[in-house]
């Protein structure tokens, strides 16, 4: 009996013994996954530069005698735009404002004027800024591209001038405000640095600019009548900007 009830002791003690190894040796494996994905946002502001095309059709109307023609202005412009956009899932609202320097410049004979009297009358319109404040509401496909449309105010600067016989009689400059509408698509190369092509269209109802008006010398019966012209402009860009914020570029890194 003796024997028996040592035989079972130690066949226990062992049998524990190698339980407790066994739990000592087996550990928990550890999880393998795919590493967490890192979603870009459009959140934050931005400041940058950008470079394009413009069209404008000008009319010009006298508010006596009515039609003094039209002409079409086309050059380059360049500037800056400075930003911030909210994001709430796949929509970005933001806010922008941004300046450009033009170069567009149109010539229409005044068929009017020039049969009246008897000279070669030419309308002579240079567009030389644009500026706009506006907003902004997009929608953000495949993460890193958006899609999205803008409006708000919009003013340009500029001057007009009469050319009788190819010498200026009457100029003034101006700076005029109006509306303007638009639609983009922005990429975003990396989390701070994204590239966008904008279409942007601007209406400026009829302008009187001070001091542009006929003198008795050269319009003869046409004194102190007041010229209105009406612009309106289409604009294609091309641009990059600097994005700040949740991701984005950080000074000393």
């Amino acid at each position: 009996m003796k024997k028996f009830l040592l035989a079972v002791t130690a066949f226990t003690s062992i049998g524990a013994s190698a339980v407790a190894a066994d739990l000592t040796v087996r550990r928990p494996m550890p999880a393998y996954g795919p590493p967490p994905v890192a979603f870009f946002t459009w959140a934050g502001c931005y400041v940058g530069g950008n470079a394009g095309g413009l069209w404008a059709h000008t009319e010009w109307h006298d508010d006596v005698f009515g039609d003094f023609g039209t002409g079409t202005a086309s050059g380059g412009l360049g500037g800056l735009q400075v930003g911030c956009n909210l994001q709430t899932g796949p929509w970005v609202f933001g806010l922008q404002a941004d300046y450009d320097w033009t170069n567009a410049t149109s010539d229409s004979t005044n068929v009017f004027l020039s049969n009246f009297t008897g000279f070669a009358v030419t309308n002579h319109r240079e567009i030389d800024s644009l500026a706009s404040v506006t907003g902004r509401v997009g929608y953000a496909i495949w993460d890193r591209f958006l899609l999205y449309g803008k409006g708000g105010g919009a003013w340009v600067h500029g001057s007009a001038s009469l050319q009788f016989a190819g010498v200026t009689t009457a100029t003034a400059s101006t700076t005029r405000g109006g509306w303007t509408v638009g639609l983009g698509g922005e990429y975003a190369f990396t989390n701070w640095l994204t590239g966008f092509v904008e279409w942007d269209y601007y209406g400026f109802e009829r302008d009187n600019p001070s001091g542009l008006v006929c003198t008795p010398s050269r319009c003869r019966v046409f004194v102190g009548n007041n010229l209105d012209i009406t612009t309106n402009i289409n604009v294609v860009k091309v641009g990059l900007n600097l994005k700040f914020g949740p991701g984005g570029f950080s000074f000393g890194y």
